[in-house]
């Protein structure tokens, strides 16, 4: 049986259709993004390339952990604390010295200021009303030895002083009054009643001091001229 001629057109045409339809399909375009999409891809993508930091925030310190000044303030605290030991470090040297060196008199006179067992300025009169004559007591002299104050028989102080330091090793030499002489506890020196030694193992006898008055107080100056003790040079200028 044959085929009518004009069937074959028709399926031929249709199967040319299809394929032109199935090409352009493959071929086709993806719709195109409007601006929003367009915008939010954007974002997306500075959100991915940015880089990640790291913030550091300082600890904040709560009151429970106490006050803590700043800069200026612990400059003025250190300050204060280094006045508060420096002044009395600074002034205690001046008071040591004001209180171990004697004291000078005034006026042209000179010398240095018999003081009492209490530190007090020895008075003259005051002095002659407490002690009789040949009386010898002790006074702060000069360099701050222990000095013997001598009264006369006509009640009045002698010209010269006695130094009561031994010359054999130091020792504070006692007015014994039943002996009439200064006698040494230490190691047994004697000497007679003006400081001359008469006993050893002492060297040397007392020193002398001039002993002089300003203003009515009694005043002790070096004693220079010849020992009229022994008549030699006094060996306590050396």
């Amino acid at each position: 049986q044959q085929e009518a001629p004009g069937g074959k057109v028709v399926m031929l045409r249709a199967t040319v259709v299809a394929a032109i339809v199935g090409a352009a399909s493959a071929f086709s375009i993806a719709p195109v993004a409007g601006p929003a999409s367009l915008a939010k891809a954007d974002a997306s993508m500075r959100l991915r390339s940015a880089p990640r930091t790291t913030s550091r925030v300082a600890p904040k310190m709560s009151a429970s952990d106490g006050f803590v000044p700043d800069m200026g303030r612990r400059q003025l605290m250190n300050a204060l604390l280094l006045g508060s030991i420096s002044g009395p470090i600074l002034v205690l040297p001046a008071v040591l010295i004001s209180y171990l060196v004697p004291a000078k008199a005034g006026g042209g006179g000179g010398g240095t200021i018999a003081k009492d067992a209490l530190g007090n300025d020895v008075k003259v009169e005051a002095w002659l009303k407490t002690h009789g004559p040949g009386d010898r007591a002790l006074v702060q002299g000069l360099k701050g030895d222990a000095t013997y104050l001598i009264v006369t028989e006509d009640k009045t102080l002698e010209n010269f002083a006695v130094n009561a330091v031994c010359t054999h090793l130091g020792c504070v030499v006692p007015w014994n009054k039943a002996a009439n002489k200064f006698c040494c506890p230490c190691h047994g020196s004697q000497y007679d009643k003006n400081g001359k030694v008469v006993r050893g193992p002492a060297p040397l006898s007392l020193a002398l001091a001039k002993r002089g008055e300003v203003d009515g107080t009694v005043v002790f100056s070096s004693w220079t001229e010849t020992d009229f003790r022994t008549g030699v040079a006094p060996w306590w200028k050396a």
